[in-house]
């Protein structure tokens, strides 16, 4: 954390505007909010956009999106997805479809709204698997992917993660940390990650039926020790791309290598775009 807030810090001295608040609009009257940074030169390479997590939102990615600015020089994006953040409330359950429906509705939405013809997408946990969808069902639209954490299927220590979750989720103090993030949709938040995955919809589901042919330069971020998925997860994503396809295995790590270990994360990204991504 300590070495994040301080490329953050690194980031906000060299003269990195501002963050920009927007919020996107959407069919009936809905909106995303979204947030955009910007290097202080104007930024001819590629965009970088941010999908969050299963619990996440634009506040939860902290200094990252910051650090991310300064290590490449790229304008980022990250958004809350419908329902998370400060994004308007998602009703109902999460339908088994979401992941798609995150690819051909709802990415395209923040695509339209920055004028984005094309992007980097990179998705932590679930994002990633979001961003994968996209490279496949978008390919002119996505430059790269960078995943990390990435659920590729539903596996034992998935299971026992995301129960072992569930129940601290049973205590008011936890729920009400979240709700710093996500106000009084923390409830639904939690319900619709853990029952999702815990569902039989996704005992059988996998990555490679969202995202059946991918052809962008593809890195994959993995910690070690994450507690949501065996080094199987990760494979398995090296394995979507035709293109350039690179794992990295991020030491000491668990589910969430950006906040965990920053330096590490922003290092692989910075030079698999150097080589990939112009």
């Amino acid at each position: 954390m300590a070495a994040l807030n301080r490329a953050a810090a690194a980031a906000a001295a060299s003269g990195v505007l501002h963050a920009v608040d927007h919020f996107v609009p959407l069919r009936h009257g809905r909106r995303l909010f979204a947030r955009e940074w910007r290097p202080p030169q104007p930024a001819k390479a590629t965009p970088i956009v941010l999908l969050h997590d299963s619990l996440g939102s634009v506040e939860l990615w902290r200094g990252f999106p910051a650090a991310l600015v300064q290590a490449t020089g790229r304008q980022v994006v990250a958004y809350d997805r419908l329902g998370f953040g400060r994004s308007d409330v998602r009703d109902g359950v999460l339908p088994p479809t979401f992941i798609k429906e995150e690819a051909e509705h709802y990415l395209p939405a923040v695509f339209d709204h920055f004028r984005l013809s094309r992007a980097v997408l990179f998705g932590h946990s679930v994002g990633g698997a979001m961003a994968a969808a996209c490279a496949s069902r978008h390919p002119e639209a996505c430059a790269a992917v960078v995943t990390e954490g990435a659920p590729a299927f539903v596996e034992d220590r998935t299971v026992r993660g995301l129960r072992e979750a569930k129940a601290n989720f049973q205590h008011a103090e936890q729920l009400d940390r979240l709700k710093r993030y996500h106000g009084e949709k923390a409830r639904w938040v939690v319900d619709a990650w853990t029952e999702t995955w815990l569902g039989p919809v996704y005992a059988a589901w996998h990555v490679a039926t969202e995202a059946p042919a991918v052809a962008c330069p593809f890195l994959v971020l993995q910690g070690d020790s994450d507690e949501y998925g065996s080094m199987q997860q990760p494979e398995a994503y090296a394995k979507l791309s035709r293109g350039p396809s690179q794992l990295v295995v991020v030491r000491d790590c668990g589910h969430v290598p950006h906040r965990e270990q920053p330096d590490a994360v922003l290092a692989a990204v910075t030079d698999f775009l150097g080589c990939h991504v112009s």
